[in-house]
């Protein structure tokens, strides 16, 4: 449902953008004469096919290389985190069609929705792990919310969040300029509230962290002494770097798409892939060397072992 929502609305505010821009225009020339002032592409530049490639190559590799990860290591509930980065791999795919054909909407379309909305599974993975590294612990009762309520609430905030762009998206289809642009600014908001929702985690996450080294000394410190392979502290850095990659490509999104999608940000390729796409690349990757099974230990296929103070008991 959730990834629904998303889908129709940006769906939706990607052909009203381009639907409007189009109305009353002559037929279109030759796409590689002028592509940034040429209004029926939508990028307004030529997709680099070194730099997809490149790209696509890290990303593919990197999600194959997570698989042989869970299939060493185990830890099944990572495999939102493969998915999405086979998804997003897909989507930087698709630009090569794009440097090809320039003026194709239903590939541009494709490629978007693909590269914006594989991320929400790296969301994901990160609210996952928080909860279970904190049961892991038995450090729940550092959290502010309890270790099992972690990704049901998060998730819950970006399903509000979706909600509020799809009524945004729903607007941009209308051929009425003054609705388009509200519709726009409806889908910024829910944008920048999406932002604020993971920037409410990570900073759940830091003060997590902050109150184990005050007041729990025990765990801080009770596997300093064993390698960096089973050490918690080694995935929690992990996971705080993929957090900042995140924020790093948030941050990024929510203000292109309030300078629009003529904006400089929109239009310009090393932008895209240096706040968007290695910021995410670095988000992903950090977990093959650092796979949270590898410190999150189970005896089976689910269950997380529980171990620690019996603090939490009395909380």
């Amino acid at each position: 449902m959730l990834f629904g929502l998303k889908t129709l609305s940006l769906l939706a505010l990607l052909l009203g953008v381009v639907e409007a821009a189009r109305p009353g225009l002559p037929p279109p020339g030759d796409p590689f004469a002028d592509p940034y002032n040429d209004p029926y592409n939508p990028l307004r530049y030529i997709p680099s096919n070194v730099l997809t490639g490149v790209s696509f190559g890290l990303y593919f590799l990197t999600a194959t290389a997570l698989v042989l990860c869970m299939r060493k290591w185990g830890a099944k509930w990572m495999l939102c985190l493969i998915i999405g980065s086979y998804t997003f791999s897909l989507g930087l795919a698709l630009r090569f069609g794009l440097a090809k054909d320039p003026h194709s909407k239903g590939v541009y379309i494709a490629e978007y929705l693909f590269v914006v909305l594989s991320p929400c599974a790296f969301l994901a993975a990160d609210y996952i792990i928080l909860g279970r590294l904190a049961a892991h612990l038995n450090a729940g009762h550092y959290l502010f919310i309890r270790p099992d309520r972690v990704m049901k609430i998060f998730l819950a905030s970006d399903l509000f969040t979706f909600a509020v762009q799809a009524c945004g998206g729903g607007m941009s289809t209308s051929n009425d300029m003054d609705k388009l642009r509200i519709g726009q600014k409806i889908f910024l908001a829910g944008l920048a509230l999406q932002l604020a929702s993971f920037a409410l985690f990570s900073a759940l996450y830091i003060v997590f962290l902050i109150r184990i080294y005050k007041f729990a000394p025990e765990i801080w410190h009770h596997q300093t002494p064993v390698p960096w392979h089973r050490n918690w502290k080694t995935l929690a850095a992990a996971l705080a770097l993929s957090c900042v990659g995140i924020l790093i490509r948030s941050v990024f999104r929510t203000i292109e798409l309030s300078e629009g999608f003529r904006g400089h940000l929109a239009t310009t390729e090393s932008l895209f892939y240096g706040l968007d796409t290695y910021p995410l690349f670095v988000a992903v990757a950090i977990y093959v060397p650092f796979w949270p099974g590898r410190f999150i230990t189970q005896p089976g296929d689910g269950e997380v072992t529980r171990r620690g103070s019996p603090a939490e008991e009395k909380a």
